[in-house]
């Protein structure tokens, strides 16, 4: 349901330009001809300093269907970091376009709208979820549109993302933006809570249930901390893995029910060839592993799902530790793609592995239902300046962030700001 607006909302006075400063603000729905963004391009694909540079190009004006936003604030996730290496692939090679725009989470006013948008209007404050589709194939109408022909990630397999003042999207994207949080608080959360809230509850029959365990990877960060807190909605057990000693606190803090510290146990990488030395030796920490999982979830108690990430590091041991009957579900490959495991506890123990990505609109807002209600903490860590979206990148290929999520600024002139009324005021003063 679109968000009622103010009047007052619309009555200030600015200047109608072809283009802005990054913190201005144009007048109500007046869209101008040109906009900055940090664009990639072909010949830049390299580290995120080097891929992304400011640049100034046309705004996109929306198509029937879709809506033009005026970003606030956006997120940062490893989208933007594969879209400027073109690892695994060149978003080039999907779009086809000039230059690319990354970014697939944002928070925003919609700022005009196309002739047949009706659940949203001028001035609704809105977040933006990444999926994409055409909505005219069978899965569109009545199955699951993460199985269209037509599905795409926006900002990644889209040329127009949220990396710039404005960005022209699907009306069907669009998500009312949690009151109570700031814009930067806004933009960071969508992408990977989506994608956790389908990992956990999208795979029927395997949905986390009340008083089931789950063992969640990565846990300090962005998808692992809503893993952790969406298992606390349904009653269930989170157990993290967490690579540095210091995230415990946090994770623990978030709720979980135990935490293990991965760099005490040695089972990671490709599985060895089966009934060879190494094997034997892997196998010897795999059961270590799973030995520690136990001393949580009590002796024999094997986890009910593994919620995958890393993918060739840790997938092995993902299988194994699964109880019979239960699931591994992946939904990236940060440490590589080449997966392996032991076949014979996959089908002898009836084990399902299953991919997951991203989440359809249904999912993505029940998900934010829970923000908006306030039932989940955004976990945002560090906001970052305009200026600095490429340093924000790097510190994400370096695995040199904080626990929880990162947010870059776009218009929003500072931290803090949760109506477009105090926006407007520190715009001009700024």
């Amino acid at each position: 349901m679109a968000l009622d607006m103010q009047d007052d909302k619309m009555d200030y006075s600015a200047e109608k330009k072809d283009l802005y400063e990054v913190g201005e603000i144009p007048p109500m729905g007046h869209v101008p001809s040109q906009m900055y963004a940090w664009a990639i391009r072909r010949e830049r694909h390299g580290e995120p300093e080097q891929a992304f540079l400011s640049e100034v190009v046309d705004v996109k004006k929306p198509d029937s269907h879709e809506v033009l936003v005026l970003v606030m604030a956006a997120g940062v996730n490893y989208n933007g970091v594969w879209a400027g290496l073109g690892i695994p692939l060149s978003p080039f090679d999907v779009h086809k376009a000039e230059y690319h725009i990354a970014g697939s989470d944002a928070s925003g006013i919609v700022w005009a709208v196309g002739d047949k948008v009706t659940r949203w209007k001028v001035g609704d404050e809105v977040v933006i979820h990444c999926n994409q589709d055409d909505g005219d194939d069978e899965e569109c109408n009545g199955g699951d549109p993460m199985f269209s022909t037509s599905q795409r990630i926006w900002g990644y397999e889209t040329p127009d993302g949220s990396f710039a003042q404005f960005t022209t999207v699907q009306a069907q994207q669009l998500m009312p933006r949690p009151q109570h949080l700031s814009w930067e608080e806004s933009a960071c959360y969508t992408l990977t809570l989506a994608t956790a809230y389908r990992m956990l509850f999208g795979h029927h029959p395997h949905e986390l249930k009340p008083g089931q365990n789950v063992l969640i990877w990565g846990a300090s960060g962005g998808l692992g901390s809503y893993a952790i807190q969406l298992a606390n909605t349904a009653g269930a057990n989170a157990i993290g893995v967490i690579s540095d000693e210091d995230k415990r606190e946090f994770v623990m803090g978030l709720g979980a029910k135990g935490v293990l510290n991965r760099k005490d146990f040695n089972c990671w990488g490709q599985m060895p060839k089966v009934n060879t030395p190494e094997y034997k030796e892997w196998f010897g920490e795999v059961r270590k592993f799973g030995k520690a999982i136990w001393d949580i979830t009590g002796k024999g108690n094997n986890v009910d799902m593994v919620f995958e990430h890393p993918g060739e590091a840790t997938m092995a041991t993902s299988v194994f530790v699964c109880k019979k009957g239960g699931m591994v579900v992946i939904c990236a490959g940060t440490t590589g793609y080449n997966l392996t495991m032991d076949a014979r506890y996959l089908w002898m123990h009836q084990k399902r592995v299953q991919g997951s990505h991203f989440a359809h609109l249904k999912q993505a807002s029940a998900a934010n239902k829970l923000m908006c209600e306030r039932r989940l903490d955004p976990c945002m860590s560090e906001v970052f300046p305009w200026d600095e979206i490429p340093q924000a990148h790097t510190k994400m290929l370096r695995n040199e962030h904080k626990p929880g999520n990162m947010a870059v600024l776009v218009t929003a002139p500072r931290t803090g700001l949760t109506t477009f009324e105090d926006t407007l005021e520190a715009s001009r003063n700024a």
